[in-house]
């Protein structure tokens, strides 16, 4: 009996011990060339992602933080690869997101699967 996935949401994954933000934000390249090895592909992307960084109010301990649109099984194998890729002096913790703090994932989806915009009904 083939499994059957559970509908898209937003989903945050969070790779924890970069001292810096800029050593957070050096991730994400080799992080992009996971989930999208040829960037020159016909779109759409096999699932809507997108980075962001979070942190205190200095420029030491930041988490780089990538936001993806699937379902809850295919953001435990990307949270999967993506652990393996940073090796294990980083923590990686997968949470559900706010869909409104991501909410370019959630158009992109709209967008590739054919359903419009909501936000300004013109598909884009």
């Amino acid at each position: 009996m083939p499994m059957v996935e559970d509908e898209p949401r937003v989903y945050e994954i969070r790779i924890h011990g970069s001292p810096t933000s800029q050593e957070a934000l050096a991730l994400q390249a080799p992080i992009e060339r996971l989930l999208c090895p040829d960037p020159d592909h016909a779109p759409p992307c096999e699932i809507p992602w997108s980075f962001t960084l979070a942190g205190g109010d200095t420029d030491t301990s930041s988490t780089l933080v990538l936001g993806v649109y699937t379902s809850s099984a295919r953001t435990t194998q990307v949270a999967d690869r993506v652990r393996a890729l940073v090796g294990e002096t980083r923590t990686v913790a997968v949470s559900e997101g706010e869909t409104g703090e991501w909410e370019e994932l959630v158009e992109q989806h709209r967008f590739e699967k054919g359903l419009g915009s909501v936000r300004n009904g013109r598909g884009q």
